[in-house]
């Protein structure tokens, strides 16, 4: 009966600190932790199979018309990148909410491996992660909003930090 009173407040005093963290709006090395893997659960099942035509070779990475399924056969799937001069067709489909499905449409590509050396509409056949978005402007003065993929899954969750970061910055009104 003696103890009653120091493990209620041990208790209380853990229950306090604990509300204080959580309105501090802090976060924890644990709650950091949690959050990237959460990221990484995320670049996982959002995963898509780039497979087309490079049409862009930027800085950021490349710009790729995706679709071309019909890239996903043998000899091409070797390497990653296949030549120009492959005999490929993109036929209409619907992008499949599933990891590891065909992506369909305009990407951008980034972090990807430095050999071989891909060209101006060669093709790739390569995972990429979700990584955010991309201005890609096709012509002056026309920007179309694509979507990035990272050929690395670490990549993948590191820009998707700092995306968040950024966006957190810029919504925080004692930034601004």
């Amino acid at each position: 009966m003696k103890l009653l009173p120091f493990f209620l407040l041990a208790v209380l005093s853990g229950c306090s600190t604990k509300s204080a963290m959580v309105h501090t709006g802090k976060t924890t090395p644990a709650s950091a932790a949690k959050h990237s893997e959460q990221i990484r659960t995320n670049c996982i099942n959002g995963r898509r199979l780039i497979c087309g035509k490079v049409l862009k070779i930027d800085p950021d990475g490349v710009v790729v018309d995706s679709g071309y399924t019909d890239l996903l056969r043998q000899p091409l799937m070797r390497s990653w990148v296949a030549p120009r001069s492959v005999s490929a067709s993109n036929p209409v489909a619907l992008e499949l909410n599933e990891p590891g499905a065909p992506c369909i449409g305009l990407a951008l590509l980034t972090n990807i491996p430095k050999r071989p050396k891909v060209k101006l509409f060669d093709y790739v056949i390569i995972m990429g992660y979700p990584a955010g978005q991309y201005a890609y402007k096709p012509v002056p003065n026309v920007e179309k909003t694509i979507r990035t993929f990272s050929a690395s899954l670490d990549a993948a969750i590191k820009l998707n930090l700092q995306a968040e970061e950024n966006n957190s910055q810029t919504n925080d009104p004692a930034v601004k």
